[in-house]
C-alpha cells in the first residue's frame, strides 16, 4: 500500500506541479495577450482620451483664439490709431509742406522776377557801357583810326587854320545869339518870370561851360589813334549833360554839337597835315643834304680831275719838247710815253665832261639793298644817290641805327636816276612796308619782281641774288653754338646779269 500511496502522492504532486505551471503559463499568456483581450476597453479608453484631448484642445484653441482675437483687436486698434495719427501727421506735414512750397515758390517767383528785372537792367547797362567803351578800347581804336578818311582834305595847314578860324567864329555867333543851348519852357521863380529867366540863363551858361570844357579837352588831345574815341566822347558828353538838365528842359543845340565835332575833325586833319608837311620838309632837307654832298663830291672830283688833267698835259708838253731834242732809242721811248699821256689826257677830258654832265643833269645811281638781320627776308630798300661813290651812301645807311650792315644787290647807274627811282617806287607802291611815310623806301617784294621792274624801265643790269649777311649769319651761328646746336652754313653770294 505504501508504494501505491507514494505513487499516488507523487502523482498528486506531479499533477499539482503541472497545474501550477499551467496556471503560471496561463497567467503569463493572459498578461501577454491582455492588450488583445482588452482592445475594446482600450478603444473605449482611447476614444475617451481622444474626446477628452479634443475637448481640451478645443477649449485651449477657443481660449487662444479668444486671446489672439483680443490681442489682434488691441493691435488693430493700436494700428488704426497709429495709422490715423500717421495720416494726420502726413496731412499736417503735407499741408505745412504745401504751405512752405507755396511760400517758397512765391519767394522764388519774386526773386526770379527781381533777377529778371536786374538781368534786364544789367544787360541794358552792359549794352550802354559797351556802346560807350567800345570807341575807347585801344584795339578798336587802332583798327578804326585807319578807316578814318579826311573829310576836308585841304591842301595846306594854312587852309586848315583858316577853316578852323571860320568854324570858331560860327560857334561864337551861336553863343552870342544864344542859339548854342536853349530851354523849352519859361520858368518862374517865386512868381517872377525875370528871376526864372535869370536862373535859366545861368543853367544854360553852366551846361555850355561844361560841354565846351569837355570838347576843348578832346580837341587838344586828338591824335590819329583816338579820333573815334574823341568823337564819341564829345557826343556822349552832350547826351549826359542834356540828361542831367532834362528836368529843367534845357539842352545843348545839335548844330552846336556838330560844330564841335567838325572842329575836332578839322583839328585832327590839321595836325595830320602839319605832320605831313614836316615829313615833306624833312624829306626835302634830306634830299638837299644828299644833293649838297653829291655836289661837294662832284666838285672835289672835278677839281681832282682838273689837277690830274693839268699834270698830264704838262707831262705831255714836256715829253714833246724832249722828243724834239732826242734821237734813237730815247726818241722811241718818248713816243710811247707821249702816246700814253695823250690817252690819259683824253680820259681826263672825258672824265671832266662826265663830271660836268653829272653836275648839270640827273645822272646818279639807283641801289637795291637788304638787311635780313634787321628786317627779315624779302624786304628791300630801293633808293637813289647822285654821289660818284654810291657805296658811301649805303655805308651811311648801315650805321649804328641798325644792328647789321646792308647787303648790296644792285647799283644801277643811269642818266635819270630820280625818274628810275620814282618808277620803281610807283611799281611797288602797294608793297611799301610803311604806307604812311614815303621817306621810308622799304618794300616787301622778291628780287625777281624787282629785276623785272628794273628791266622794264632801264634794261639789263648786274644783280647779286644772295645776301651775304656775314655779321648776321656769324652772330646766329655763335648763338646756336652756345646753345649746343650746329653752326649755320654761311651761303656765298652769287652774281648774275638780270
Amino acid at each position: 500500500m505504501q508504494p501505491v500511496v507514494w505513487v499516488l502522492a507523487f502523482s498528486s504532486l506531479l499533477s499539482l506541479g503541472l497545474l501550477v505551471r499551467t496556471a503560471l503559463r496561463l497567467r503569463a499568456l493572459q498578461a501577454r495577450f491582455k492588450p488583445i483581450l482588452d482592445v475594446e476597453a482600450e478603444r473605449q479608453r482611447i476614444l475617451s482620451a481622444l474626446e477628452r484631448t479634443q475637448a481640451e484642445s478645443e477649449h485651449m484653441l477657443a481660449t487662444e483664439r479668444t486671446r489672439v482675437s483680443a490681442e489682434l483687436a488691441r493691435e488693430r486698434e493700436l494700428a488704426d490709431t497709429a495709422i490715423r495719427d500717421a495720416r494726420e501727421e502726413v496731412e499736417r506735414i503735407k499741408s505745412s509742406t504745401h504751405h512752405a512750397i507755396r511760400l517758397e515758390r512765391t519767394r522764388l517767383d519774386a526773386e526770379a522776377t527781381q533777377v529778371r528785372e536786374e538781368k534786364a537792367r544789367l544787360e541794358a547797362l552792359i549794352v550802354k557801357l559797351r556802346a560807350e567803351l567800345q570807341p575807347l578800347e585801344e584795339e578798336a581804336v587802332l583798327r578804326s583810326y585807319g578807316l578814318y578818311k579826311p573829310i576836308y582834305n585841304l591842301s595846306s595847314s594854312e587852309k586848315y587854320e583858316q577853316r578852323l578860324d571860320r568854324l570858331r567864329e560860327e560857334q561864337k555867333a551861336l553863343l552870342k545869339n544864344k542859339q548854342a543851348a536853349s530851354c523849352r519852357i519859361q520858368w518862374e521863380v517865386n512868381g517872377s518870370k525875370a528871376e526864372g529867366k535869370k536862373q535859366t540863363d545861368r543853367t544854360l551858361r553852366l551846361i555850355l561851360r561844361a560841354f565846351n570844357g569837355e570838347a576843348d579837352a578832346c580837341v587838344a588831345k586828338v591824335t590819329y589813334k583816338n579820333i573815334k574815341a574823341m568823337e564819341a566822347r564829345i557826343q556822349k558828353s552832350a547826351e549826359a549833360i542834356n540828361a542831367l538838365t532834362e528836368i529843367q528842359q534845357c539842352s545843348i543845340a545839335e548844330p552846336y554839337v556838330e560844330l564841335k565835332l567838325a572842329e575836332l575833325r578839322l583839328a585832327h586833319e590839321y595836325e595830320e597835315k602839319r605832320q605831313e608837311e614836316k615829313e615833306e620838309q624833312r624829306r626835302i632837307r634830306e634830299q638837299m643834304r644828299e644833293e649838297e654832298a653829291a655836289q661837294r663830291e662832284l666838285e672835289r672830283a672835278r677839281l681832282e680831275a682838273e689837277r690830274e688833267a693839268q699834270r698830264d698835259e704838262e707831262a705831255l708838253r714836256k715829253a714833246r719838247e724832249e722828243l724834239e731834242k732826242s734821237q734813237g732809242s730815247a726818241q722811241a721811248k718818248l713816243l710811247e710815253r707821249i702816246a700814253e699821256l695823250e690817252r690819259r689826257v683824253a680820259e681826263d677830258q672825258e672824265r671832266q665832261r662826265a663830271i660836268s654832265q653829272a653836275q648839270l643833269t640827273r645822272t646818279g645811281h639807283v641801289y637795291v639793298i637788304s638787311n635780313i638781320g634787321s628786317f627779315g627776308e624779302d624786304i628791300y630798300k630801293v633808293g637813289m644817290t647822285r654821289r660818284l661813290v654810291p657805296q658811301d651812301r649805303i655805308d651811311e645807311l648801315g650805321d649804328a641805327s641798325v644792328p647789321f650792315e646792308f647787303d648790296v644787290h644792285a647799283i644801277i647807274r643811269t642818266a635819270d636816276a630820280p625818274s628810275l627811282e620814282a618808277a620803281l617806287h610807283k611799281t611797288f607802291a602797294q608793297r611799301r612796308v610803311n604806307r604812311v611815310n614815303e621817306r621810308k623806301e622799304f618794300f616787301r617784294a622778291t628780287l625777281d619782281e624787282i629785276a623785272q621792274a628794273v628791266r622794264k624801265h632801264h634794261g639789263d643790269f648786274e644783280l647779286t641774288r644772295i645776301a651775304e649777311a656775314a655779321e648776321y649769319r656769324k652772330s646766329r651761328a655763335m648763338h646756336e653754338e652756345e646753345r649746343g646746336g650746329e653752326a649755320t652754313v654761311i651761303a656765298l653770294p652769287e652774281r648774275s646779269v638780270a
